[in-house]
């Protein structure tokens, strides 16, 4: 295969159960890079959110943030294309859910805000142990979400609702759905509903460097687990899901690899992509 670029989403993939680059995978990455292969992270974090050793590591170029929201040089930390959100979208989304029991989370120049309620007690609204930490580390207080948002509802990047379960969820997804089709709505953990401009996606952020780099499809793979993968798998030429990953993303791989805390994404380039 001769890929010249690979795509790594980062939670439940390229980041091992306690969310930290492994050894393995490390060295993959070196291997990679060493090759000229050009690593893009793909991920729904925010850009200042992704963790330090990902954005320090010698020779990552650039990452799709915030599910293809807005595009970054990494080493720089320069914003090279993004797609905010329209203020008319976000007054739909806030007041059709302005009586359900859930919280918010807004995302403005790669930077992450969150309500009170949220940031106390992450484990309230499903989140995992081991994501406590992080929602209490990256996200910025604001006491008042719902009016920060509503403030700065024309330099969002994009906005998450925090849910309390799969009922709920589905049913705000179909309620925003019906009040705006000019969003891009997707989910990576069970607790989220995660919403951005029309125009993005991480299929989106991937053709942007595509096209900066001069790729071909099949010059690129794409690594993920959730179902906020799914497009970016189907828009690459080699698409990995991890064993740990949603059926959906496994549905719409090419190839599966090993689990994220079992070196997946090391094992997916020496053994599928043979690339290292």
């Amino acid at each position: 295969m001769d890929i010249k670029c690979i795509a790594l989403d980062l939670d439940r993939t390229t980041l091992d159960a306690r969310g930290r680059l492994s050894e393995a995978n490390r060295a993959a990455l070196e291997q990679a890079i060493d090759k000229g292969i050009h690593i893009v992270v793909a991920s729904g974090r925010s850009f200042y959110t992704l963790p330090e050793e990902i954005r320090s590591f010698p020779g990552i170029e650039y990452a799709v943030t915030g599910n293809g929201a807005a595009m970054y040089h990494v080493p720089s930390g320069r914003c090279l294309h993004k797609y905010l959100m329209e203020p008319e979208d976000v007054l739909a989304i806030m007041k059709e859910t302005e009586r359900d029991a859930v919280s918010y989370e807004a995302f403005i120049d790669g930077t992450a805000y969150a309500g009170k309620e949220y940031i106390e007690n992450p484990e309230a609204f499903g989140a995992s142990p081991q994501a406590v930490e992080y929602v209490r580390t990256t996200r910025h207080l604001e006491e008042d979400i719902v009016s920060f948002i509503m403030e700065k509802k024309a330099e969002l990047d994009s906005i998450d609702i925090i849910v309390n379960d799969e009922n709920q969820k589905r049913d705000i997804w179909e309620r925003v759905e019906r009040r705006t089709n000019k969003v891009y709505i997707t989910s990576s953990i069970r607790q989220l509903i995660e919403i951005s401009h029309q125009n993005a996606g991480k299929h989106s952020g991937i053709a942007y460097f595509m096209d900066l780099l001069g790729l071909r499809r099949e010059e690129v793979a794409a690594f993920g687990d959730g179902d906020n993968d799914v497009d970016m798998l189907l828009h690459v030429g080699h698409a990995i899901a991890m064993e740990n990953a949603s059926r959906r993303c496994k549905e719409a791989a090419d190839y599966v690899t090993r689990r994220h805390d079992e070196d997946g994404v090391a094992y997916g380039m020496r053994e599928i992509l043979r690339v290292i």
